[in-house]
């Protein structure tokens, strides 16, 4: 395949067909930088040169019931995690602080959990009201499977974006996952959107998957019109069904990057959970079909620091988007 071309096409309008999606995914590694080149021109389309900075907190760890099988966070799991409840709303604020110092657009504040409780949500609210009179950055929210009502709440208290990854595709998630369904997390990413907030919506490869799940997971967030796009890669972690897992190597987590850009040319696709240890040396490499990605770690993981980050940025030849003042 003409790699340039289909870039042309998708600037010119063209949506990516299921086939052409795999063919990139699975592009031989001698193509790989003919791949990047072509899917960086969508992203400098769309982008330009930026790069948008992303800060987790996480807001309630190690106590989630569910029992997803590539997370720590599950109680399921002899995993050594922190353990805590839901953080003070002090600390959540004191978090959206310190992630606008380090000069992220989006604080997004993230619980273990199956779905918030009332009091949870009463908390998160009152946090982002504190958060929006304070910091000019995006609120993202991640607290699981919302109940009818509690979207309209989030909105109300000034969250711009909600969170909540459907992982895979709808094939392979019951391999995964067996506590709730994959509907059951694309309602609540629908449920976001129809009450007015962005969706956050990706995924992790790397658990046993096929490149053609990679393709339907991506083509499911177009349908879902996901406007930000995580895509994870997975960092066995010990003590989780998956935790001998094989890494991936670095160049498929690249041409897996540059199909999630053909198939979301406008979205906020972020290299996200798993880049430092999955791509190492080739990290730079993802922002030419990423724009954005997570600074400071992860949920249970760290990253590897803020000025290596910012180098980074720097040497690739983007810089950090800037917040509004």
């Amino acid at each position: 395949m003409d790699w340039n071309e289909l870039a042309d096409r998708v600037l010119e309008g063209h949506r990516v067909s299921r086939e052409e999606a795999i063919a990139v995914a699975s592009a031989p590694d001698s193509e790989l930088l003919a791949v990047l080149h072509a899917a960086f021109r969508v992203r400098a389309h769309h982008h330009g040169n930026k790069v948008r900075v992303h800060v987790l907190q996480n807001a309630k760890s190690g106590v989630c019931p569910e029992d997803c099988a590539f997370c720590s966070q599950s109680m399921k799991y002899n995993s050594d995690v922190d353990q805590y409840g839901m953080q003070s709303i002090e600390e959540l604020v004191e978090g959206a602080r310190k992630a606008y110092e380090k000069g992220a657009v989006t604080y997004c504040m993230v619980t273990a959990t199956r779905g918030p409780v009332r009091g949870e949500i009463d908390r998160i609210c009152d946090a982002v009201r504190q958060i929006k009179e304070k910091y000019p950055v995006n609120v993202c929210a991640s607290l699981g499977i919302l109940k009818e009502g509690q979207a309209e709440r989030l909105v109300e208290a000034g969250v711009d974006r909600y969170n909540h990854n459907i992982e895979t595709s709808s094939r392979h998630f019951p391999n995964l996952v067996s506590t709730h369904s994959f509907e059951d997390r694309v309602r609540t990413v629908t449920r976001a959107k129809q009450a007015g907030m962005e969706a956050c919506c990706g995924g992790i490869i790397g658990m046993g998957e096929e490149i053609e799940d990679w393709v339907d997971m991506a083509i499911t967030l177009r349908e879902l019109e996901v406007e930000s796009v995580p895509v994870n890669f997975l960092n066995p972690r010990p003590g989780t069904p998956m935790g001998d897992n094989e890494k991936l190597r670095p160049q498929d987590c690249l041409k897996a990057l540059a199909m999630f850009r053909f198939v979301h040319p406008e979205a906020d696709v972020r290299v996200a959970g798993g880049r430092e240890v999955v791509l190492g040396s080739m990290q730079p490499m993802a922002l030419y079909a990423a724009n954005s990605f997570f600074m400071e770690g992860y949920l249970t993981t760290p990253g590897q620091g803020e000025s290596k980050d910012a180098v980074m940025i720097r040497q690739a030849g983007f810089e950090p988007e800037v917040v509004n003042a």
